[in-house]
């Protein structure tokens, strides 16, 4: 079953919607990119054109549209959540069949507000550990020599979950399956959290934050293990903090590289919603809680 050819939607072909988007067409799905008018006028005219670590450099046709008009067999969620609510349009309820809906946001609240729009046991939440960007409309460069997938869903039939798992798996991305769904957002959310608030609040890659902020890091740390072990997820804060030892020192957060290009922030869906997991798990966070202060006192 695996080998079936698909039908998959892709919303916002950016970095990492566009590099899944090339992936799976390369590998003769049929592909269908939501964007907006000039987005789509230019994938329609030159496709996605990938350069990868990888992957190799390739170009490979695509369809494009501004709004799903058909039943899909998935429709991968890759904007940013700042963009989320402007974009849900763009996948009318009525439009997606019986189609997975695969959301690969940051954060941890966006499944809950993803079943209350669109049935509960359709919404798969992935997480992709890769570093890919966007250059130019239609233009993605993948950077990192991975490229990994989780896929989850508690309501989500199992067998559903494995089908598309296999199908990522052919088209290149080491893709597995997670029973937990709250334990795997929340293994993303305990390494993102810090990563994205300490880069961006002193806008310096992560070597420089072990190096210079060491305490402040192992504080948020433990931090946001204990927030992630009280949600459900791992609550080792010396495997966590090995975890950052381990990661490249010239690395940024998306988060820092959207500061930079001046984007917004995925602060609310990051940062306030750990403070809001906190609250209702009674965990004291008062280091995220000020860096979270710092950043929306900055402007963000």
């Amino acid at each position: 079953m695996a080998h079936d050819k698909l039908t998959v939607a892709v919303l916002g072909p950016g970095g990492v919607g566009g590099l899944l988007a090339a992936l799976l067409a390369r590998a003769g799905h049929r592909v269908i990119c939501l964007a907006g008018d000039t987005t789509v006028d230019t994938l329609r005219t030159t496709g996605l054109h990938v350069r990868s670590s990888r992957h190799g450099e390739f170009t490979t046709p695509v369809e494009a549209d501004t709004e799903l008009r058909e039943p899909v067999d998935a429709c991968l969620i890759t904007v940013k959540a700042t963009a989320l609510d402007a974009a849900l349009p763009r996948v009318p309820a009525a439009a997606l069949g019986d189609a997975l809906l695969v959301p690969f946001l940051n954060g941890v609240e966006h499944p809950a507000r993803l079943r209350s729009r669109y049935r509960p046991e359709q919404v798969a939440p992935a997480v992709i550990r890769v570093e890919s960007t966007r250059v130019a409309p239609g233009e993605i460069e993948h950077t990192s020599p991975f490229a990994e997938v989780d896929l989850t869903g508690d309501p989500v039939p199992r067998h559903r979950l494995d089908t598309l798992a296999a199908t990522f798996d052919d088209a290149g991305l080491t893709t597995r399956v997670l029973d937990d769904e709250a334990a795997a957002l929340w293994a993303k959310m305990a390494f993102l959290a810090p990563f994205a608030l300490l880069t961006t609040r002193y806008a310096v890659p992560i070597g420089d934050i072990r190096t210079h902020h060491r305490d402040e890091l192992a504080a948020l740390v433990a931090e946001t293990s204990a927030v992630s072990g009280a949600c459900g997820g791992p609550a080792d804060p010396a495997e966590a903090l090995a975890r950052f030892d381990a990661f490249p020192p010239g690395a940024k957060s998306s988060m820092q590289r959207d500061a930079e290009a001046g984007r917004p922030l995925e602060l609310d869906a990051i940062g306030t919603a750990l403070l809001r997991a906190a609250e209702r798990h009674d965990v004291a966070t008062p280091v995220a809680a000020k860096l979270v202060a710092d950043l929306r006192n900055a402007g963000h």
